[in-house]
């Protein structure tokens, strides 16, 4: 953790806690005078640029009080039958690493169904574009075609232990493929 410690790390938290509490309760102190002195609520909101339970909660800490208090106590449960996104969501894995034969270098730029983010451009050249793309293609191709026109077998292999992936899609293609597993072995 190199030359900080977890005690510097807890007093800069603290400082910043104490200092958002005074900061918060100045804003609301300066809000409510400006209410005393004839303001509607609408007009802080509009001045501001704060929504209207903030401004709600400024002029009535007795309402903050007891929507934090609520939060508190009522924590969210999923249904019993609830599965996280990425359990549900349907991967594609390909078939064979041998049909992966996608572009390894110059400037690539995705289809609408696999980028929809307006920066579809990929420069090949540059490291970072290039995991950038393997993670989108790999998280958003809808078929084995779009892995193996966009994948490259040799660079999904370098670039594997440094991708960002979402669990259960590495998980899916290291059981298909071990020797992805072997590279994440490898590199650590």
């Amino acid at each position: 953790m190199g030359r900080f410690s977890e005690d510097e790390l807890h007093a800069v938290v603290s400082r910043y806690e104490a200092t958002r509490a005074e900061a918060l309760t100045e804003r609301d102190e300066q809000l409510r005078a400006f209410h005393a002195a004839g303001w509607r609520p609408v007009d802080l909101q509009r001045v501001t640029g704060y929504s209207r339970e903030t401004i709600r909660q400024a002029l009535r800490p007795e309402v903050r009080r007891a929507t934090n208090l609520s939060r508190r106590r009522t924590s969210p449960q999923p249904p019993a039958d609830y599965r996280p996104y990425g359990d549900r969501r349907p991967y594609v894995v390909a078939e064979t690493l041998a049909e992966l034969h996608g572009p390894t270098e110059g400037t690539v730029t995705l289809p609408r169904h696999l980028d929809w983010s307006g920066h579809a451009e990929y420069d090949l050249n540059r490291t970072a574009r290039m995991a950038s793309m393997y993670k989108v293609v790999l998280t958003e191709a809808s078929t084995v075609e779009d892995l193996n026109t966009w994948l490259d077998a040799d660079l999904l292999r370098r670039l594997w232990p440094t991708l960002w992936l979402p669990p259960q899609l590495r998980q899916r293609w290291e059981e298909a493929f071990p020797e992805l597993a072997a590279t994440r072995s490898n590199a650590a």
